[in-house]
């Protein structure tokens, strides 16, 4: 009996993993890059336009986060692990490139949404701010002691003092969405960024 349970949630499983992958690439091919079209349109624009791209921007970002978590096969064990690449490889686009281990990285699953939704949120940042043709590359590196996720690209770049100064006048983005969602979980995140040589987001959880 435990065996043909077993052997039902299966292949349940697998339906409902078929079903989110199908519903996700028919959200990417359509509402993602309608979002990303507005807010190219619109910061290229300037002025109200630019704002209503910002907005576009934010709705993807969001929208890519839910299809990340509900769009791909989760690849949980038994144990109540969740493999950290289920919530990074989504990030892939056009200009974001993705490296992950052939074999899977297991966390928790509160560990793993939040890891993925804090490389979601740099990965967004570099799209918002690091300028139209900047590039953007996620590295997934496993280890006996940690995960490390970095976000790095080849954008402007943050001014000295900007992100303290954003979190003094009340703008969370990095502090909360990033640092604050690492510190959360136990990890730890360092954002190391100079004008004009652009920015690498460390993200480390210990395995321990």
């Amino acid at each position: 009996m435990r065996a043909e349970e077993a052997a039902r949630s299966a292949a349940r499983r697998e339906a409902e993993a078929s079903e989110r992958e199908r519903l996700a690439r028919s959200i990417h091919d359509s509402v993602l890059q309608v979002l990303a079209l507005v807010t190219s349109r619109g910061r290229a624009l300037g002025g109200e336009a630019a704002e209503l791209g910002d907005l576009a921007a934010e709705q993807e970002a969001a929208l890519r986060s839910l299809v990340s978590g509900n769009g791909s096969a989760d690849w949980h064990d038994d144990g109540g692990l969740l493999d950290v690449r289920a919530v990074t490889e989504s990030l892939a686009d056009g200009r974001t490139t993705v490296s992950c281990p052939a074999t899977a990285v297991l966390l928790p699953e509160t560990v793993t949404r939040a890891l993925g939704a804090a490389a979601a949120a740099a990965v967004d940042n570099v799209r918002r701010h690091a300028g139209p043709d900047a590039r953007c590359w996620v590295l997934l590196e496993d280890s006996a002691a940690d995960v490390l996720l970095t976000v790095r690209d080849d954008g402007c770049g943050i001014a000295m003092g900007r992100l303290a100064e954003a979190a003094a006048t009340g703008r969370l983005g990095i502090a909360q969405s990033i640092v604050g969602r690492l510190k959360s979980i136990g990890g730890t995140a360092s954002v190391v960024s100079e004008p004009g040589a652009g920015t690498e987001v460390e993200l480390r959880v210990r395995r321990h």
